[in-house]
């Protein structure tokens, strides 16, 4: 996921300044990426399903463990300016907005198919388009608003049957994927006056500290899906630790990929995490899309690869000026 799925969303702003020097081994290190990341998804729907742990306490220990695994290399790497930011607030308030959408989706895969809440969660970039044109003033024209409107259509009908199954926890993809889309829209607002090792830094603490303070609030209320508890296994620390890991470094890897190739050739590999989540949701969990989700699912595709072409044509036609 959303690390997102979800670190950093895949569409992120590429650094004006980083050289586009090899996009074939950009291109297979995102692909390499977007493979790897439904795992963390998979481990938090294993932790529920056989671990018996809430998603609160297994969303916690995703940021708890990111931050014990990356920050040792933090400080080797920056020293103590790895926590000096210059827009300190900003990212804690990225992290309490990351760990906010990490918690919905972690509570979605305990309930939902994996391959169910990523193509909902797809819904996110349509989000994103729609806040820039809204308080960004960016332009938008017909042709993306109606892609985002067909879009949305193609997630009512993967949320469709899955609401009738599971209610109001159907939409939870939705709640995060409006969460993540904040986050970006901060980054996008913002933009970068920070190392993208402070803002993960950063990021992490903010998450972890959320996640902290609503573990203990929702289990002091009883709500089921914030139990405090520890692992029941060596297995399940074992895939907790590995559960932070690949949050912290993956994350890195795909600021790398950035580096080496143009976003307009690299976002659309963020659509190979529903091809990872449909495989590790098959053979951990038994669960496979039926062919109306399938046809959902390429709806949301096809509509967000085409915004990512209509923004690479204005790209263009604005260089061209």
């Amino acid at each position: 996921m959303l690390d997102g799925g979800f670190p950093e969303s895949p569409v992120m702003p590429k650094s004006k300044s980083a050289p586009v020097d090899n996009p074939v081994q950009g291109m297979a290190l995102m692909a390499t990426c977007m493979l790897i990341l439904p795992s963390m998804d998979a481990i938090a729907k294993y932790m529920a399903t056989y671990e018996g742990m809430s998603p609160g306490q297994v969303t916690f220990y995703r940021f708890f463990f990111q931050l014990a695994c990356t920050l040792p290399v933090l400080f080797a790497l920056s020293g103590w300016s790895a926590l000096s930011a210059k827009r300190p607030w900003l990212n804690l308030l990225r992290g309490v907005l990351h760990g906010s959408a990490s918690l919905m989706f972690f509570i979605a895969v305990k309930y939902m198919p994996l391959a169910d809440v990523f193509a909902i969660y797809f819904v996110e970039p349509f989000i994103l388009t729609a806040l820039s044109a809204l308080f960004l003033g960016e332009k938008v024209g017909w042709r993306r608003w109606l892609a985002i409107i067909v879009g949305f259509g193609g997630a009512m009908i993967v949320i469709q049957p899955s609401y009738e199954i599971f209610g109001l926890k159907a939409l939870l993809p939705v709640a995060c994927a409006f969460l993540f889309a904040l986050y970006m829209f901060l980054n996008r607002a913002v933009g970068s006056a920070d190392s993208p090792m402070t803002m993960q830094t950063m990021a992490g603490l903010g998450g972890t500290a959320l996640m902290a303070v609503a573990l203990l609030g929702g289990n002091q209320m009883g709500q089921a899906d914030f139990h405090i508890s520890l692992p029941q296994s060596w297995l399940g620390l074992l895939l907790l630790v590995l559960l932070g890991t690949i949050s912290g470094y993956i994350h890195l890897l795909v600021v790398h990929a950035f580096r080496m190739a143009p976003l307009s050739v690299l976002a659309p590999f963020q659509y190979f995490e529903i091809i990872a989540a449909t495989i590790l949701g098959y053979w951990l969990f038994g669960d496979f899309p039926t062919v109306s989700k399938w046809f959902g699912i390429a709806i949301i595709v096809g509509s967000g690869l085409f915004i990512l072409w209509r923004e690479h044509r204005r790209a263009q036609e604005s260089q061209q000026i």
